[in-house]
């Protein structure tokens, strides 16, 4: 079985496909909320080039007031699964 990706550009950013989804979500243990402010930004599964490794999840304080968190995740295409970032919304 071939795990291999392929990159796409476009539009001055690399895309990178890969052809077998990504595993299961791990179920991570939240650690105590640090203070009253942070948000917790969810751990995902990103492609190293040759696997899928899981980036554990962690506290963050949103770099303005009412940002919430759009959490990374992983979407489908005719090229291959592809990650979205994780990002800040305001």
């Amino acid at each position: 079985m071939s795990l291999g990706a392929t990159v796409s550009h476009a539009e001055a950013s690399t895309q990178v496909y890969v052809r077998i989804g990504p595993p299961p979500r791990v179920v991570e243990v939240r650690p105590v909320r640090p203070g009253a402010h942070y948000v917790w930004r969810n751990g995902y599964h990103r492609w190293d080039g040759h696997h899928y490794v899981w980036t554990h999840g962690y506290w963050a304080v949103p770099p303005r007031a009412h940002a919430h968190w759009v959490p990374a995740h992983w979407a489908h295409n005719g090229h291959g699964y592809y990650l979205v970032r994780g990002h800040w919304r305001y």
